[in-house]
C-alpha cells in the first residue's frame, strides 16, 4: 500500500516536471520566433531599436531555459550527499530569473533617465509601431499563460518567467502609448513613461527575489495546509490532538516534517505504533506531506479532581494572557504531584518573561505540585 502511494506521488511529480518543461519550451519557441520576426523587420527597415528589442526577446528565452535546467536538477533523485533530494534547485532558478527581471528594470530605468536628461526628438515609423503592437499582444498572452501555469503547478520559476514577459509587454505598451501621444499632440513623454514602468518592474523583481529567498530561509507553514494536515491526523482513531507541526520545505511539493500527538495513557506500544503508521499514511495520501517523526504526549484517562482543576487553570491562563497562545501535552501525575505540559508563547512578547510568569502563576495556585513545562514556539497554526 505504501509503495503504491509513493509511486503515485513520484508519478505526480514527474507529470508536474513534464508540464513545467512543456510551458518553458512554449516560452522559448515564442520568444525565439518573436526575436526572429523583430530582427527581420529591423534589418529591412534599418531600425536599431527593433533589432535591440529582438535581442531582449532572446534574453527572455534564456529565462525559460533556466527554468528547464532548474526543474531537471530539482527532479534528480536523493543521493548520499543530498538525502532530501534536489528540490530547492527550483528556488535557486527562481532567484536567477528574478534577478534577470530586476536587471531589466534597472537597465530600463538608466536608459529612461538618460532620455530625460538628454531628450531627443522621436521618429516613429508605421512598421515600428506595428511590430511593437504585435509584441505587446504576444507578450500579454504569453505572460498570463506562463504565470497561470506557474501558479497551477506551484512553480515559482514559471511565475517569475511569466512576470518577466508581462513586464516586457508593459514596457512595449508604454512605448506604443508614448508614440500615439506624440503623433496626436506633439508631446513627448516616452522617457517619463518608461521610467515609471521601470520602477514597477524593479519593484516586481525585488518582490519575486524576496519570495524565493524567503522560501530558502524557511517560512512559516501555510495556515491552510497546517490546519488540513492536523485535521487529517485528528481523524485517526486514538489521536486526541496534534501539535508542534514542523514542516521542512525541500522544494515545491516536497514537504517533510514532524508532529506531536496526544494519546490516552493506557495505550500500549503496539497501539501507538499502529496509530503512528496510520497517521503517516493518511497524511501522505491526503496532502502529499511526509511525516517522518511522530512524538507522543500521554494524556490522563481520568480528568477529574486536581487534573480537572489544573486544566481549567491553564485554559483561564490562555484566555487572560494574550502572550500565551496555547497549552498542550498536559499530563498530571497525581501520585508524584508532577505536572508536564507545553506552553506556546507568541513572538510578539518577551517570551521568556511571559513563560516564567505563567509558570509562577500556576505554581502559586497549586503549591503542592511541581510544574515542568516546555517553552514552545508559534511555528504553525
Amino acid at each position: 500500500m505504501v509503495e503504491q502511494d509513493t509511486y503515485g506521488l513520484l508519478k505526480s511529480e514527474r507529470e508536474r516536471n513534464s508540464a513545467i518543461v512543456r510551458v518553458s519550451v512554449i516560452g522559448i519557441v515564442t520568444n525565439v520566433t518573436l526575436a526572429a520576426f523583430k530582427a527581420g523587420v529591423g534589418i529591412l527597415s534599418n531600425s536599431i531599436a527593433i533589432i535591440l528589442d529582438a535581442v531582449n526577446n532572446l534574453s527572455d528565452a534564456a529565462s525559460s531555459i533556466i527554468t528547464i535546467i532548474g526543474t531537471r536538477v530539482a527532479s534528480k533523485q536523493p543521493d548520499h550527499s543530498h538525502p532530501y533530494g534536489h528540490g530547492r534547485a527550483e528556488y535557486l532558478s527562481s532567484i536567477i530569473v528574478s534577478a534577470i527581471v530586476l536587471w531589466a528594470g534597472l537597465t530600463s530605468l538608466m536608459e529612461s533617465i538618460n532620455g530625460i536628461i538628454h531628450p531627443e526628438t522621436p521618429s516613429y515609423e508605421t512598421v515600428t509601431l506595428i511590430v511593437v503592437a504585435v509584441a505587446v499582444l504576444v507578450k500579454i498572452v504569453l505572460g498570463n499563460y506562463v504565470k497561470g501555469q506557474g501558479k497551477r503547478l506551484d512553480s515559482g520559476t514559471l511565475v517569475a518567467s511569466g512576470q518577466d514577459a508581462s513586464m516586457d509587454a508593459l514596457i512595449s505598451a508604454s512605448t506604443l502609448l508614448a508614440a500615439i501621444l506624440y503623433l496626436t499632440t506633439g508631446i513627448c513623454l516616452e522617457a517619463w513613461l518608461a521610467s515609471g514602468i521601470s520602477l514597477i518592474i524593479i519593484k516586481s523583481g525585488v518582490e519575486m527575489l524576496q519570495e524565493a529567498l524567503s522560501k530558502i530561509l524557511g517560512e512559516r507553514v501555510d495556515s491552510e495546509l497546517a490546519l488540513h494536515v492536523k485535521q487529517v491526523m485528528s481523524e485517526v482513531d486514538g489521536v486526541r490532538g496534534a501539535y508542534d507541526l514542523i514542516l521542512n520545505d525541500y522544494g515545491p511539493q516536497r514537504l517533510q516534517g514532524s508532529v506531536h500527538i496526544e494519546v490516552d495513557e493506557t495505550l500500549t506500544a503496539r497501539d501507538i505504533d499502529k496509530i503512528t503508521r496510520q497517521l503517516q499514511l493518511a497524511v501522505m495520501r491526503e496532502t502529499g506531506v511526509i511525516i517522518h517523526t511522530v512524538g507522543i504526549y500521554s494524556c490522563n484517562s481520568n480528568c477529574e479532581g486536581d487534573t480537572a482543576k489544573i486544566e481549567a487553570a491553564l485554559k483561564e491562563l490562555v484566555e487572560k494572557d494574550a502572550g500565551v497562545l496555547q497549552y498542550h501535552g498536559l499530563y498530571v501525575d497525581s501520585a508524584s504531584h508532577r505536572v508536564n505540559f507545553d506552553l506556546v508563547i507568541s513572538f510578539d512578547v518577551d517570551r521568556k518573561e511571559t513563560f516564567s510568569h505563567a509558570l509562577e502563576t500556576m505554581q502559586e495556585r497549586f503549591p503542592d505540585y511541581r510544574f515542568i513545562a516546555v517553552l514552545d514556539s508559534d511555528i504553525s497554526d
